[in-house]
């Protein structure tokens, strides 16, 4: 006969590479690892993503196991005591790198992506300079059909991520895995073009892939290095997405998202991802108009202001059903407050509407 059930142990404890470490129950090797400040190199894996344990980079070795297990998608065990640069680990990590290699374009002077690519800096780190595999290369078109993303799946290591942030996170499904083998590549629909009849064009696979298969056509051209990054606000709704505008020679030359950002963690829509380019569009106006004789003309803000104040003054006292207004979904909450209330108690009307429905 057995007795009651205990508590259930709410922390763990285990060893990696030497040191001790105590976390919650359910944590993963990788996490703890991180915790510890243990760099585990990974190419499938996102914080925002579940894990898929597919690129088997993320392998480490545990005492008294016989095989090497993936850290992204193995709860650590208490009492584990596990090495995550051993030589049986740095040996498979050798040989997917490799193996990565043998179907990879080697352009990595030319390459967008070459600075800030994941597959480049940890073949940096585990000395591969090349693949020792001989064999079919793939060799794809580039698909640059639309003006904003840009897919060259000959750089594609089937890690997933585009797709799985698409399906998990944006909920689009706009591409996945098609064919088998060899013939493995990341399609859209029927394996055409990504166009708006089913992709949003988020971008959130660009900010994703850890190597240059998709690029974003905005910043393409200018390196990474020669970029300066702040972070900012997006201004094109009340949500308050956070992003950092790339600028070069004192240009916005695009947007790239920022995952520690409050509102947003790292996803955008079509609109503040790609839509800078209007700051710099011809038919922007940067000074206020004013209607004379049928014609428009330039005007300081104090005019415009006054010209606004004076009109709304003199419709107000020609009764609340004079005058009515439309608020905006670009706005904040709170300025849709102000003006709402500057509607009903400065204009003296209830003659208030939003363009936020459907």
């Amino acid at each position: 006969m057995t007795g009651p059930a205990g508590p259930e142990t709410t922390t763990i404890q285990a060893i990696i590479d030497g040191r001790e470490v105590t976390v919650p129950a359910g944590t993963t090797i990788l996490d703890a690892a991180r915790g510890l400040g243990v760099d585990i190199p990974t190419l499938c894996h996102h914080e925002t993503l579940k894990p898929s344990a597919s690129c088997r980079l993320c392998v480490v070795e545990v005492e008294g196991r016989p095989n090497l297990l993936p850290a992204c998608a193995t709860e650590l065990v208490d009492g584990m005591v596990l090495h995550t640069e051993s030589e049986a680990v740095v040996e498979a990590r050798k040989l997917i790198l490799d193996l990565l290699l043998s179907d990879h374009p080697q352009g990595c002077i030319t390459c967008e992506q070459s600075g800030s690519c994941t597959l480049q800096d940890y073949c940096y780190r585990y000395g591969i300079e090349e693949s020792s595999f001989e064999g079919e290369r793939h060799e794809l078109p580039i698909e640059s059909d639309n003006p904003m993303i840009e897919r060259d799946m000959n750089k594609c290591i089937l890690c997933g991520k585009c797709v799985r942030v698409c399906h998990e996170v944006q909920v689009t499904g706009a591409i996945d895995f098609t064919e088998r083998g060899f013939d493995s590549q990341v399609a859209a629909s029927f394996d055409k073009p990504l166009d708006t009849d089913f992709c949003r064009f988020c971008g959130q696979c660009i900010d994703i892939c850890p190597t240059g298969a998709i690029a974003n056509k905005q910043i393409k051209g200018v390196r990474v290095w020669d970029r300066k990054k702040v972070r900012t606000t997006c201004p094109f709704c009340g949500v308050g997405c956070n992003f950092d505008l790339n600028v070069a020679d004192g240009k916005v030359v695009g947007v790239t998202a920022a995952y520690d950002a409050p509102a947003n963690q790292g996803s955008l829509c079509v609109k503040g991802r790609f839509h800078s380019d209007l700051i710099y569009s011809p038919d922007r106006i940067t000074t206020p108009l004013i209607k004379k004789n049928g014609e428009w003309e330039q005007a300081t803000w104090d005019e415009a202001l006054d010209l606004v104040a004076r009109r709304l003054l003199e419709v107000r006292g020609e009764g609340s059903l004079a005058v009515g207004v439309l608020s905006s979904a670009r706005c904040t909450n709170e300025e849709n407050y102000l003006l709402q209330r500057l509607t009903r108690a400065g204009l003296n009307t209830n003659s208030i509407d939003h363009c936020a429905r459907t």
